[in-house]
């Protein structure tokens, strides 16, 4: 038995939840999300609005690793459209800034050039003071790749700790060289 997929997916009150087909859409204040569900293989239940419960049709190791994946998309999905999903990243060297440009975050991160990065629709970039950049969306999945893709637009030096981190990153500086 899955242990995450035979946990309940409680849905808050400005969430809907709604079936068609094999496509699951889920509606809130913040945003919508639609998943595709096999419902071939598994089981969705969603009770007087409030919980949804995901079962397994079949019994077999393939599909109790589909299992808790499925429930976890759904729950991420409900996380997402209620309250949203949120990363902090810091720019740590000198004259490291970033500011925004129409649909574009301009980067400035030590290089000859200034590095232009489209920002994907669902995903709201703020700048807050030069040095730090708050990535907010529904999709819990956009916003990580969206993350990690700046983050490697200038990977952080192992000796001084300069470059692109998230917050609160812990970073394995190596000695430097001995006289």
């Amino acid at each position: 038995m899955s242990k995450i997929g035979k946990i309940n997916i409680s849905i808050p009150d400005k969430v809907k939840v709604a079936l068609a087909g094999n496509i699951l859409n889920i509606e809130g204040p913040i945003g919508k999300k639609s998943l595709n569900i096999n419902l071939d293989l598994f089981e969705l239940d969603i009770k007087d609005g409030k919980i949804i419960s995901i079962k397994p049709k079949k019994s077999n190791q393939e599909i109790k690793r589909l299992w808790g994946m499925n429930r976890s998309l759904i729950n991420n999905a409900v996380i997402g459209s209620s309250k949203g999903y949120e990363k902090t990243l810091e720019l740590v060297g000198v004259g490291y800034r970033a500011s925004l440009k129409g649909n574009q975050l301009n980067l400035q991160l030590g290089y000859s050039h200034d590095i232009n990065f489209n920002i994907p629709e669902g995903i709201k970039i703020t700048v807050e003071k030069q040095t730090i950049l708050k990535i907010t969306g529904v999709d819990k999945q956009q916003v990580g790749s969206v993350a990690s893709k700046i983050k490697t637009l200038r990977k952080i030096e192992p000796y001084k700790g300069k470059g692109v981190r998230e917050k609160g990153q812990y970073i394995l500086k190596k000695e430097g060289k001995k006289k």
